[in-house]
This record gives C-alpha cells, sequence and structure tokens, in this order.
C-alpha cells in the first residue's frame, strides 16, 4: 500500500547531526513514512552513518549526484574543486557494503499521483536544478503525476504550472523541492524538509534548528575543506 502522509527528506550530504535531529521532528509529528530524495552522502564527514540510518528509516531511497559521484569518481568532473574534493574523500570513506547499496539506487521513483526525483524529472540522469520558472518548462513536460518532490539545489520552493508559488493546491500540478537537510544554501542555516498529505493534499516546509558547530568540526577534523564547514553556519 502506497503511504498516504509521509515525510520528504533530501540532500542529507553526511552531516548526522542534521539527520538526527530531522528524524527527531519526524517522529514527534508522527509520520511513519519517510522517503529520501538522494545525495544522502558528499560534502559531510559521516557519510558511513547516514548511509545506515537512512537504510534503516526510509522506505524509498533515490540516488542523488552526489552519491553517484561517491561510486564513479568521473562524475564529479563537472563539479566545483570543493565538491571534487568531498567526492575522493568519501569514496575513500565509504565501504563496500555502502558502495554496493548505492550502486542500486535509481534517480526517480514514481509512487501514485507523486513523483519523486532528485533533481529535475526532466533527464535525471543528467542532474537539472529547479530553481526558476524557466528550469520548470522541461519539468512539468516530462512527468504526468500532479506533483514532483524534488531536492538538489538545497533551496525550497514551489512552482506551479503558472509560476512559484506559495502553497499547492487540490487542483493543478506542482513541483516542490522539499529544500536540505544537511548543507542548506538558502541564507537559513535551519534544515530543511518536507511533509506530505495526500489525504487533504496538503504540503508543510518544516525548518529545524541543530548542532551545526559539531557537524561543521567534524567536517574540518576530516580534513575536508573548510569551506564545507563554514557554510553550515550560514546556510549556503
Amino acid at each position: 500500500m502506497e503511504p498516504k502522509r509521509f515525510a520528504i527528506i533530501s540532500d542529507i550530504h553526511g552531516n548526522l547531526e542534521a539527520l538526527t535531529r530531522a528524524l527527531e521532528v519526524i517522529d514527534n509529528e508522527r509520520v511513519e513514512h519517510i522517503v529520501c530524495l538522494g545525495d544522502t552522502v558528499g560534502y559531510g564527514a559521516n557519510p558511513v552513518e547516514c548511509l545506515k540510518l537512512v537504510r534503516s528509516r526510509c522506505s524509498i531511497i533515490l540516488l542523488g549526484n552526489h552519491d553517484a559521484a561517491s561510486i564513479d569518481l568521473a562524475v564529479a568532473n563537472q563539479f566545483t574543486l570543493n565538491a571534487q574534493l568531498s567526492a575522493i574523500w568519501t569514496f575513500g570513506a565509504l565501504d563496500e557494503e555502502s558502495k554496493t547499496f548505492l550502486h542500486t539506487l535509481e534517480p526517480t521513483h514514481p509512487l501514485g499521483n507523486v513523483l519523486l526525483s532528485h533533481g529535475s524529472p526532466y533527464e535525471p540522469d543528467e542532474w537539472h536544478y529547479v530553481i526558476s520558472e524557466f528550469d520548470t518548462r522541461e519539468a512539468f513536460h516530462a512527468f504526468t503525476e500532479r506533483i514532483c518532490f524534488v531536492g538538489h539545489s538545497h533551496i525550497p520552493i514551489i512552482f506551479s504550472e503558472r509560476g512559484e508559488t506559495k502553497a499547492i493546491a487540490d487542483t493543478g500540478r506542482f513541483i516542490v523541492n522539499v529544500g536540505s537537510i544537511g548543507q542548506p544554501r538558502d541564507g537559513n542555516p535551519n534544515l530543511s524538509f518536507g511533509i506530505f498529505d495526500e489525504r487533504d493534499w496538503s504540503y508543510r516546509n518544516l525548518r529545524v534548528e541543530y548542532d551545526f558547530k559539531t557537524a561543521a568540526k567534524k567536517i574540518r577534523d576530516a580534513g575536508l575543506p573548510r569551506a564545507l564547514a563554514d557554510r553550515l553556519a550560514i546556510g549556503m
């Protein structure tokens, strides 16, 4: 049976502190089903721990571009320098069980009237962003479901077929970016995720404080680029 009410998390990026806090909130909200839109690893210092926790809690897990890069470094060729260095570090940090599991994942997954996608549903293996109304033109043509949940850009936003909007409605079609658990980029350092209830067609974006100082210290202690730690404090 497909879940009718579920939490959507994305872009954890090896941030165990953020993930643990998000799961606490989800449990307090009494949401039983959780799906993950990918990029469980990359950037952060706890890729194995985050992947194990996601596997134990999420019914659906997608492949993100940083997940893909952690098992095939050629994917990182188009990354920024810091992201490339992170991919190399993560590739070395992951155990074989984790890499084997990541090889089984796909970037999209249909779920009734909902499509789950890491990036744009248009050419999902190319990892396009959906950050503007221009990006939605091809994206809406690429799926038939009523709503598509995405991550990838780390910026929570909702688009209807008419443009950016504040909320979903019980009519029309929508693309919803749930934001990032482990590395927000909208100027707000609080972790971001969503809760969707298909029974009344409602969606909430939740922003929650977490211990980013510990997550940042772990990144520095691991020898990863310092910028990856510093950005957590400012949400960029």
